[in-house]
């Protein structure tokens, strides 16, 4: 993280923090952790089109582990994502 840009903002309804990477550091953020001491991280995925994916893989499996490995790859695709909704593709 590059600390000197790295941003809080606190009302009284919700808090955002605003991270920056680093110099050197590219490709997108898969995950992220929080809580009130190292002890007790809390683990958040980022919505990408793979986080999205291996999500899907692991609620779907059962209903999909019986077909072929082609068949049982769905199209996933990550259409809009606000503050309020999700929204996703599956074929």
């Amino acid at each position: 993280l590059a600390s000197p840009e790295t941003s809080v903002s606190v009302s009284a309804h919700n808090a955002a923090v605003g991270l920056t990477k680093a110099p050197g550091c590219t490709g997108p953020w898969e995950k992220f952790c929080f809580g009130l001491d190292a002890s007790a991280l809390q683990e958040r995925l980022f919505v990408s089109e793979e986080n999205v994916d291996g999500f899907l893989g692991t609620v779907l499996c059962p209903s999909f582990c019986s077909q072929s490995p082609l068949e049982s790859q769905p199209l996933i695709e990550v259409l809009d994502v606000t503050e309020d909704r999700i929204q996703i593709r599956l074929k």
